[in-house]
């Protein structure tokens, strides 16, 4: 990982990171806990932290960040200082990083430009409440299930389409049964690179300095990796016979806004109403 090399020449080796992927360290909300005890130092976690911090809730709102210059105007300006207050004061978690997430789409068997195509669509979602009150209000019919049920669901026509982002549309071989990938972008969201607060302010403060330039250095190095993944992963699926498909989003995002405001406290609706204003 770029972050621990970072770490590990900036401090001439005085720390080094051990990176344990793949949930070695337990489910990301044990972590989480486990870092607060002091006993693991840090993680990489998103929404997750709404637990704690109210303000995480907006990691993964369905149309509300437009694209990825729109999510980095967010994340670096008031609205990303707040969340990372929040999380700092409430979770005792410090964000070093920040990461974006690829944008969910829909793939189907049919185009989809506009809300009225969706039209009852039988679509695989999350078994997260925002996402099918989303759905439902864009008039498709969703549908929770497990995410491997989904290929064998999509060949047997038990539903018609399922949305995820392009990594995971390619590694699930979704192109073997779907024909179109709608360009929706509903959900736009991103992750921290986080270490335990009372940890961080342990460390001498020419640690402290490593850590944050590490970070950020880290961060736009993955910035650079995403954007090429990102242009792979379209030009892979289109040698699988994917047809990529130019979405109405300012339509779309207009159907589906009362159903998420109902979601949101009236906190994160003001937050939400700043977010959609940024240009």
């Amino acid at each position: 990982m770029k972050f621990a090399e970072l770490v590990e020449k900036k401090t001439d080796g005085r720390v080094k990171v051990q990176v344990f992927p793949n949930e070695q360290l337990g489910k990301e909300m044990e972590v989480i806990g486990n870092i607060q005890s002091g006993i693991v130092d840090m993680l990489i976690t998103g929404e997750s932290m709404m637990n704690w911090a109210p303000l995480c809730g907006l990691i993964a709102v369905p149309y509300m960040i437009r694209d990825s210059a729109h999510m980095e105007k967010i994340v670096e300006g008031e609205v990303g200082q707040a969340i990372e207050k929040e999380v700092i004061e409430k979770v005792r978690l410090r964000p070093v990083a920040w990461f974006e997430r690829g944008a969910r789409n829909l793939t189907s068997n049919r185009e989809v430009k506009k809300p009225e195509d969706l039209n009852g669509l039988k679509l695989r979602v999350p078994n997260v409440p925002l996402f099918v009150a989303t759905w439902e209000a864009l008039g498709a019919k969703p549908t929770p299930m497990a995410f491997s049920e989904v290929f064998t669901s999509l060949q047997q026509g038990i539903i018609d389409g399922q949305e995820n982002p392009y990594d995971l549309i390619k590694s699930a071989s979704f192109f073997e049964v779907q024909k179109f990938v709608n360009k929706t972008e509903h959900v736009r969201g991103w992750i921290y690179l986080v270490i335990g607060e009372d940890k961080f302010q342990s460390m001498p403060k020419d640690i402290q300095t490593a850590i944050l330039e590490a970070g950020k250095e880290a961060q736009a190095y993955e910035r650079e990796l995403f954007r090429a993944e990102q242009d792979q992963l379209i030009k892979d699926l289109q040698d699988k016979g994917m047809t990529f498909v130019e979405v109405d989003k300012a339509a779309f995002m207009k159907v589906a806004e009362p159903a998420v405001m109902k979601f949101l406290s009236p906190e994160l609706q003001e937050m939400y109403k700043k977010i959609v204003a940024i240009q």
